[in-house]
């Protein structure tokens, strides 16, 4: 892998991007950057979203700018006003370091005075949705006779909102003499109409494959009833502690009430769609992105060039018609090297579509069961137990309190005292999960083979044979290793156990501890890969309340139930 220095970076620009974190070009920027700072020919670059691409063309364009000009040399266009605005931030922090470069962002919804009088004191580097720049281009204020690069960002999403008539009416002012480069997500046919057009002699340069989804997002589907998707809807957030997510819906309608209904029933949501002003989609997303909003419901249109960091899951209210559009749903989490989830919930007659989507996508959708009320119950609990085990106590400023609230509370045994702080927290879980039932949808009709002689996945998993959903609990998520301990709920062992263990066990960084599944005689968990053998030595031969640890790397083909019920046996035997 190569640094950003031999791809021939500058020393200015090197700084700014250290300090922002990069410590080595992603993929995108390694193969992009020194084609835009040498002599290549333009360039149609195939990369998802989060892959890097802002630096990828931010970087060669600021080295390109001659600072002692103050007219427009490179023109960076983009769908929305949110891309927009995210580009010139970026690229305000890269050039924190060239004071004498200027960026501007130009879009609509803003005011074109304020606009205007930038312009008018000199912008080396303009980036603008379509519609503002030509209103801009036509008032005489800006001139592109200087600019000697062109980026398309999203192209494709530009051309999918209708504004290829825009583009080529842009390009037709720029001179002849420049470098072009194009991103998009996907190739559509129009893409190759602009290339062929507009671009000489381009080279195309494709990070991962054509329309594939991103490498470390994990796609899931829960197939329902239609009249029981919000019901499944809401399960899948109640089983997601911590969930920071888009919902995406098909229609303005669909997506208003699907966020009023969270926000009634106690969620922090927010509907994102074409029917709201440019004020309070700015509010909604600033919400959204400040997480005071942890879930975002939209539509595809609204939330183009959405640029949103860290999303924990996305989640398809029914599939696209386009396959394009879900990989640029599910390439909204998964970002930079993180993993993600994308999640379909859909009916039975849309499952020819998912099918469809995997061929074209290369991955295949894991049918999960509907999360059980028990199962969200006890993860809720988990959750709550390890954010009390976290959370940062201020002794000094409590510490006063502490003798009046003992008093108040002193005829409450521990026990007693842990009861009402779970139910102050859970009551209304709890009361709405009451008598809750299965909502899986079942297949009554078995698949075609197809091919390969291999029979359809007619059966939901709680149809399923117990070897099969044991092997399930024996597999470890992406990028995760399965870390098997000998001891379990009969043991009187939980998730806290096995959090204060691991703290008390091993020094330094903190052990980022995955999915876990507490069975009667045993658990499974998962830890980093790098973390795994490191954490099985450390529980290996440890005490918990008498009974001598043992821990081992999971094997997905070991039953491990069978070796819990023979060690319970063979302790029967030996007590009588």
């Amino acid at each position: 892998m190569k640094t950003f220095e031999e791809l021939g970076v500058s020393e200015p620009l090197r700084k700014a991007v250290e300090e922002l974190g990069f410590e080595s070009p992603m993929p995108v920027q390694e193969r992009v950057i020194p084609r835009l700072l040498g002599d290549a020919n333009d360039i149609i670059a195939l990369a998802q979203t989060g892959t890097g691409k802002t630096a990828a063309f931010g970087l060669p364009v600021l080295q390109r700018i001659d600072s002692k000009i103050h007219r427009p040399q490179a023109l960076i266009l983009s769908p929305t006003r949110e891309l927009c605005l995210q580009i010139g931030s970026d690229l305000a922090d890269f050039s924190r370091y060239i004071p004498d470069v200027k960026v501007l962002p130009v879009y609509g919804g803003s005011s074109i005075e304020s606009q205007i009088r930038m312009l008018k004191k000199g912008v080396q580097i303009i980036v603008a949705t379509p519609g503002r720049l030509i209103d801009l281009i036509k008032r005489g204020v800006v001139k592109l006779d200087d600019v000697h690069t062109v980026v398309l960002d999203e192209a494709d999403e530009m051309l999918n909102m209708g504004f290829l008539e825009s583009l080529e009416e842009i390009l037709s002012y720029v001179p002849q003499e420049r470098k072009m480069l194009l991103f998009s997500a996907t190739m559509p046919a129009d893409i190759l109409k602009i290339a062929k057009r507009y671009m000489k002699d381009y080279e195309e340069i494709v990070v991962g494959s054509r329309n594939e989804g991103a490498e470390n997002v994990r796609h899931i589907y829960y197939m329902v009833n239609a009249r029981d998707k919000y019901l499944a809807l809401k399960r899948v957030v109640d089983n997601s502690p911590g969930i920071y997510a888009i919902i995406f819906c098909r229609t303005r309608r669909d997506t208003q009430e699907i966020a009023d209904n969270l926000i009634r029933d106690g969620y922090n949501a927010e509907a994102l769609h074409g029917d709201l002003s440019q004020q309070q989609r700015d509010i909604v997303m600033k919400k959204f992105r400040d997480k005071v909003v942890s879930m975002l419901v939209a539509t595809d249109v609204a939330a183009r060039g959405l640029d949103v960091d860290n999303l924990t899951h996305v989640i398809n209210y029914g599939l696209p018609d386009d396959t394009a559009v879900y990989t640029h749903r599910s390439g909204r989490t998964g970002r930079a090297g993180k993993s993600g989830v994308s999640i379909a919930i859909i009916h039975s007659r849309e499952k020819g579509r998912l099918r469809e989507i995997e061929r074209i996508i290369g991955k295949k959708f894991e049918h999960k069961e509907v999360p059980t009320p028990e199962h969200i119950i006890e993860k809720q609990l988990y959750n709550l137990a390890d954010r009390i085990e976290r959370v940062k106590v201020s002794e000094e400023e409590i510490a006063r309190y502490l003798p009046g609230i003992s008093r108040k509370l002193e005829w409450l045994s521990e026990e007693d005292l842990l009861k009402r702080v779970i139910s102050l927290e859970f009551n209304r879980l709890l009361d709405y999960y009451k008598d809750a039932p299965k909502i899986d949808f079942i297949d009554a009709k078995p698949e075609k083979e197809d091919r390969r002689g291999r029979k359809g996945e007619r059966k939901s998993e709680h149809e399923r044979p117990r070897n099969d959903k044991e092997k399930d609990r024996r597999t470890a998520e992406r990028g995760f290793e399965r870390v098997y301990i000998n001891v379990g709920k009969r043991d009187g062992f939980f998730a806290g156990n096995l959090i204060e263990m691991l703290n008390k066990l091993i020094t330094g960084k903190r052990v980022d501890v995955g999915r876990i599944d507490l069975l009667p005689g045993y658990s499974l968990f998962d830890v980093k890969k790098s973390d795994a053998r490191k954490v099985v030595g450390a529980l290996t031969g440890a005490d918990f309340y008498g009974k001598r640890i043992h821990s081992e790397i999971a094997d997905a083909d070991r039953d491990y139930s069978k070796i819990s019920d023979k060690r319970k046996g063979g302790k029967a035997k030996k007590q009588s």
